[in-house]
């Protein structure tokens, strides 16, 4: 039986719940791109460790203005900086924390311009391996060039599916804003997640952390991916 990680988006917003970081196998921190500054992922990374959650960085287009969900033009070059900048940032925090970096995930329009776009995925991929250059794990879609670029590269790669929402027929994410493309009630993301697991597609299932009902969301998929034996396990928390 496959394994899988239950990764969860967060340090993006105030007030954020602990419980979030117990039920992630891996917590994708915001780094400054769209959200997120030293204090929130000084917050963040002091949960992980209690909670024995693996951390990934989460950078964005520099767009705080759109929460990093609008594709903006931006150069190739000025790219790169932005994502060494973000990265560095969280890094230099997870060095003082004595934390380890497990992956990066990018967030919102970054993510699927770097698995349509070489230009963006080498960008992104080379600012993070001169940001940490320690063997990291990628996550991005099952289908694209990210995959092949980071592999290219010596990373590792995690196809990911998400729990929160909706897929077309050709297995396509729903563009925010559509009908259907955010699946609400935590019982059918729950649902969801098993069907993703049991097809072996995946390596990792994603909840939004800045979802209404984002802890009800993460607390039922993690129960079932427990309760049928797909989740990965963590590492040893704080005791």
């Amino acid at each position: 039986m496959t394994k899988v990680e239950l990764n969860i988006d967060l340090g993006e917003l105030d007030g954020e719940v602990e419980e979030l970081y117990a039920l992630a196998t891996v917590a994708n921190v915001a780094c400054g791109g769209h959200a997120g500054d030293r204090a929130t992922m000084h917050r963040a990374l002091t949960f992980a460790r209690r909670h024995g959650t693996r951390v990934a960085a989460h950078p964005s287009l520099p767009d705080r203005a759109h929460f990093g969900r609008v594709l903006i033009e931006v150069a190739p070059a000025e790219l790169y900086q932005a994502i060494v900048d973000q990265v560095s940032a969280l890094g230099a925090v997870l060095r003082d924390a004595g934390l380890d970096l497990f992956g990066v995930k990018a967030h919102g329009a970054l993510y699927h311009a770097a698995a349509t776009t070489p230009l963006t995925a080498a960008a992104l991929l080379d600012a993070v391996v001169a940001a940490w250059p320690a063997p990291l794990v990628v996550v991005g879609p099952p289908y694209g060039v990210l995959a092949e670029e980071s592999r290219r590269r010596g990373l590792g790669y995690a196809r990911e599916g998400f729990a929160d929402r909706g897929y077309d027929a050709a297995g396509k994410l729903i563009p925010r804003g559509e009908a259907g493309a955010l699946i609400e009630e935590p019982h059918e993301c729950a649902e969801q997640a098993a069907r993703l697991a049991r097809s072996g597609a995946v390596e990792t299932i994603c909840v939004h952390g800045d979802g209404p009902r984002a802890v009800e969301t993460a607390r039922a998929v993690r129960d079932r991916l427990e309760r049928e034996g797909f989740l990965q396990a963590r590492i040893s928390g704080e005791r």
